[in-house]
């Protein structure tokens, strides 16, 4: 144990180097090896911007579900969601696909406008053979129809690459992942190869135990807290009780201080209409708040909680910074790399993470039933009544076991 923790603090104090904002994570799965027959498209979100919040917009051919900035309300950008015709899309930045060009501003526009205009796989390959270049992109972006086409796109300024997940040939087990480099760039460029050997670590295992199902990807791939390059493990080091402090390090880690938030696009099978298109969220940073199910429904409604609550930020957002806050307590230094761990998890079952665990599976099990019911009824009612119950149920859980409002 001595030699685990003192591996732990050499892998600490050799950080020097910056952590790039933009620090993605994302998994597509194909409709063929889920028990269900539904594809899915999933992105852990890291940000300089961690006050996120979900819209609902019509846009210029649909209307659309998306996760956005707080502050990017109109919206300009758009970081993940699902449009009324079934289709979905969210992204990693790829910093190796330009070459020394580095990095762009142009794929959260890019997302809206693919949301805005695309129901299939082929309108969104038309979008980026027909739109100007350079297009001022350069992303793994992943996309689901409801035709069940579901595949990453490795794009740049002038050229992409699709990898179709449907096909065996290019993934036989029917799932791929990106982080911060296109398999088809400059290697030279990577970012974000810890990360891609933890996700590889996770989906792996995840495959083997037979997981690759939303309710545990959206709920796991966030929280796996072990090590890409070292393979340490936070688990390995929970102190007693939440007095013990125990400052660890979230350097490289898929969660970290810049997560902002996380989707899961759940698409439909061939037999079922787009409606059923399901964004699976977890607003703010994913150690402190909870997964909830997102449809667009006829009013435009969403879960209070995950929209603008009148001051400019999602109010689940904000508690869950809040939370996040007693995780990162350092005054000094390189505060965002180091957590306390006792505040996060202890072997007393005190910690954040563990006690909102308990609130996020009644909040996923009753999301599934009233998705079960929306499926056969279409009944937009069935929805309403459970983002109402969301609100209420969350906001009293939050205040009595965190006293945060």
């Amino acid at each position: 144990m001595k030699k685990l923790v003192l591996a732990l603090a050499l892998v600490a104090v050799m950080m020097t180097e910056v952590q790039p904002v933009r620090a993605c994570t994302s998994v597509i799965v194909s409709g063929r090896v889920t028990k269900d027959g539904r594809p899915m498209i999933f992105k852990h979100r890291d940000s300089k911007s961690v006050h996120n919040m979900m819209i609902v917009v019509q846009g210029q051919r649909y209307r659309y579900l998306g996760l956005v900035n707080a502050e990017d309300t109109k919206p300009n950008d758009v970081w993940g969601g699902h449009n009324e015709a079934g289709f979905g899309i969210i992204n990693t930045a790829a910093y190796n696909m330009n070459g020394d060009g580095g990095d762009t501003d142009g794929d959260g526009i890019f997302i809206r406008k693919a949301l805005e205009l695309c129901a299939t796989l082929e309108d969104f390959e038309r979008l980026l053979d027909t739109v100007k270049k350079p297009r001022e992109v350069n992303s793994n972006f992943a996309v689901l129809d409801a035709k069940g086409g579901c595949a990453y796109y490795e794009t740049g300024n002038y050229d992409y690459v699709k990898f179709d997940v449907n096909d065996p040939k290019v993934a036989p087990d029917g799932y791929l992942m990106r982080t911060n480099f296109g398999t088809t760039g400059n290697h030279k460029l990577d970012q974000g190869v810890e990360r891609y050997q933890a996700i590889t670590d996770f989906m792996a295992e995840a495959c083997k135990e037979g997981n690759l199902e939303h309710d545990y990807l959206i709920t796991h791939i966030s929280r796996y807290l072990k090590h890409g390059v070292t393979k340490l493990d936070m688990h390995d080091f929970m102190p007693e009780t939440e007095e013990n402090t125990r400052y660890v390090s979230f350097h490289d880690y898929i969660a970290r201080y810049s997560t902002a938030s996380v989707v899961l696009v759940q698409g439909v099978r061939p037999d079922e209409s787009p409606p059923n298109t399901v964004s699976w969220t977890i607003m703010g940073w994913p150690l402190t708040t909870v997964a909830m199910p997102l449809v667009l429904i006829k009013s435009g409604s969403l879960p209070a909680i995950v929209t603008d609550d009148g001051s400019g930020h999602s109010r689940l957002n904000e508690m869950g910074l809040k939370l996040k806050e007693r995780v990162f307590s350092l005054e000094r230094g390189n505060v965002e790399f180091y957590g306390d761990l006792s505040m996060l998890m202890n072997k007393k079952g005190t910690g954040i993470l563990q006690r909102i665990l308990p609130i996020e599976n009644e909040v996923m099990q009753l999301g599934e039933e009233a998705l079960i019911r929306y499926r056969k009824s279409q009944d937009a009612n069935v929805m309403q009544r459970y983002y109402d119950w969301v609100d209420a149920y969350i906001v009293e859980q939050y205040k009595n076991m965190f006293e945060i409002e």
